[in-house]
């Protein structure tokens, strides 16, 4: 199966190529950044038609955040207003140009909604960057998509708009979201690339450069910018906020909300392998095995016909059929010498290196950060979250720690990590929307030798 997707096509012919290729680009590297469809045949993932706007043009404008096209977009959720205005707002599908891992112009896919609430904080209204947590590797699972089809069943496929609770919650408070799909997840000429933290760093700072040269807004100059991510989320939340003094200088960060973050890849591979989310494990290996030749070499020379397959299944799964088709599966099932992929990883220098590079912490980060994360998070590790303060805080950051101490719910069943994003969420917008409407935080690191 050849996943340079330069060229749609059904889930079927994909998956009956399978044979010829490692899954995710084991033997075919990622396109170049101008890499469209050559013919009419619409994508169609897992038997979901992906609309003709998720295909990039040949070519793609310079300037990072610039738009490439936009359409409107129907919210599937939405109630007529008394003022005549659509509940919670009226939404704008986004295409945006984007520089990858790789330094490659990329495109990447994306929503706008501008509420229909007012805002009453001081200054114009705000606009907060929205990362989703984990949504799967198709096509059909794109946040953006998933706006309009809160849940999407095919018979194929499964995928729930569990983000869109949060972003309903943002703009009840009056401010705009800008939410990605971060690179390859909607836009189909790639694979999602996932948790690679410069892909998802990049895309979430040019969401806001595109949501802000979108006409028709209420966005000004003026208008303060914050960014929100659970899991995944917050994994590019977090890498964003570091790399916005040099990526983006253009996009100062009134605050940043990072939820249980992925900051250290090999100890969450370790979290994830094993656990009912086990699927993500090789949707990271896929993705970066399409950006970094490196680690397509090692999984070339590991990988036994059982990965090979798996790898290629996952590819275009959401995350609800990954849960129930892959869930507590053992990557060691998957190798030809029977050891964990965490373990062969370690074991082989340019493949450490490659996680080594995705590693958050080594920046400081720009603005003031909240980071929460579960004490029982065994899928995103707590340690690795709670290890992402101390080196921010050892940088003289702005960061507020909360640890969300719960009872243990259940090992590798993901409970623990999805209840504090529950509990949490209504604090963390709170502090996200004091931040959004000029109020000053104080970094709470003096407390970190007291909290676990």
């Amino acid at each position: 199966m050849s996943h340079n997707r330069s060229r749609p096509r059904s889930t079927s012919n994909r998956l009956a190529a399978a044979s010829l290729a490692i899954a995710a680009c084991v033997c075919v590297g990622a396109p170049t950044a101008d890499a469209t469809a050559t013919d009419t045949e619409p994508v169609v993932s897992r038997g979901v038609s992906i609309p003709a706007f998720y295909t990039p043009p040949t070519q793609l404008p310079s300037a990072n955040g610039a738009l490439v096209r936009h359409e409107p977009l129907s919210l599937g959720l939405s109630l007529p207003g008394l003022d005549g205005r659509p509940l919670p707002g009226t939404a704008t599908r986004l295409m945006y140009k984007s520089t990858g891992s790789d330094g490659r112009a990329v495109a990447v896919t994306g929503a706008y909604i501008e509420p229909s609430a007012k805002w009453d904080g001081d200054g114009p209204r705000p606009l907060v960057a929205v990362a989703s947590g984990t949504m799967g590797q198709g096509d059909q699972c794109a946040p953006s998509f998933a706006l309009q089809h809160p849940l999407t069943i095919s018979g194929q496929t499964l995928s729930l708009a569990y983000d869109n609770l949060a972003i309903y919650r943002l703009l009840a408070t009056g401010a705009a979201v800008v939410v990605t799909d971060y690179v390859g997840l909607g836009a189909t000429d790639r694979l999602h690339t996932y948790v690679n933290r410069l892909d998802e760093g990049h895309a979430l700072l040019d969401a806001v450069r595109a949501a802000r040269a979108l006409p028709g807004t209420s966005l000004t100059s003026g208008s303060r910018i914050g960014l929100y991510g659970y899991s995944e989320g917050g994994g590019a939340t977090a890498s964003a906020a570091e790399l916005q003094p040099v990526y983006a200088p253009d996009v100062p960060l009134a605050g940043t909300y990072a939820g249980a973050p992925p900051a250290d890849l090999t100890a969450v591979m370790k979290g994830i392998d094993g656990s009912v989310l086990a699927a993500a494990l090789s949707w990271a290996i896929n993705g970066f095995d399409q950006a970094y030749p490196d680690m397509r070499d090692v999984t070339e020379a590991n990988i036994n016909d059982a990965g090979r397959k798996a790898l290629a299944d996952t590819s275009t799964m959401c995350i609800g059929e990954a849960l129930t088709r892959y869930g507590f599966a053992r990557s060691s099932d998957w190798t030809t010498s029977g050891k964990s992929v965490a373990d062969i990883i370690a074991a082989e220098p340019r493949a450490q290196a490659v996680l080594d590079k995705q590693r958050i912490g080594s920046l400081k980060p720009a603005g003031p950060v909240r980071v929460a994360t579960g004490v029982q998070d065994d899928i995103v590790p707590h340690a690795q979250a709670r290890q992402l303060v101390v080196d921010w805080c050892r940088k003289s950051a702005n960061v507020t720690y909360t640890a969300v101490d719960l009872p243990n719910l259940g090992d590798k069943l993901l409970t623990n990590h999805l209840a504090p994003l529950i509990t949490d969420q209504g604090t963390a917008i709170s502090w996200l929307t004091d931040r959004l409407k000029g109020k000053p935080t104080t970094s709470n690191c003096w407390t970190m030798p007291f909290q676990r």
